[in-house]
């Protein structure tokens, strides 16, 4: 049994939404997101989690979300965040690689998601394009999925794309959190 599993505190949010400012990880100015939409608010997780007690934190909030017997990442981006919350809550992932075309050619790295309840992170959510994607990979080889937790929620329609898809969205923090905090 995974050593974190709990409710946040409200605590942990303003902790981590803290943590992002202090690394300078909110960042101001004209920027392209993932999603191709424009925004003057860019939130670099990152930049963040390679200061190792911003990675605990994230790693120690995700594994304690975590419900399903693997969690699953796509890279670049969430590489770091499941394998710090597999170390820290004891629970195996899977990395899904962007288009591979040497190698073994194989997108879904790890344990066989095959009949296994798979919970996918991610740093950032804006529309959750990506995320259903990924869904979709992992659907494809016989996973189920039902649940993502990301760093930041954006608040720009990602929770609704990924509710459509059905899929459940657990933010550890909201950029509401952040520009609050």
């Amino acid at each position: 049994m995974p050593a974190y599993r709990g409710v946040r505190k409200a605590s942990e949010v303003d902790g981590l939404a803290r943590m992002l400012i202090e690394k300078n990880a909110v960042l101001f100015g004209k920027f392209t997101l993932t999603s191709g939409k424009e925004s003057d608010i860019y939130v670099d997780i990152k930049k963040a989690y390679t200061y190792p007690e911003v990675l605990q934190r994230i790693g120690t909030g995700i594994a304690s979300l975590v419900k399903t017997p693997l969690i699953a990442g796509v890279e670049l981006g969430a590489i770091p965040l499941i394998a710090a919350a597999s170390v820290i809550g004891n629970i195996p992932f899977v990395m899904i690689r962007k288009e591979r075309e040497h190698g073994t050619k194989e997108i879904v790295v790890g344990p066989d998601v095959s009949g296994k309840e798979v919970t996918i992170v991610e740093d950032v959510i804006t529309t959750g394009g990506s995320v259903v994607k990924a869904a979709e990979v992992l659907r494809i080889r016989g996973a189920r999925v039902n649940s993502v937790i990301c760093v930041v929620d954006r608040e720009e329609g990602g929770q609704q794309t990924l509710s459509a898809n059905n899929l459940k969205l657990r933010p550890l923090v909201k950029l509401s959190d952040i520009m609050v905090s």
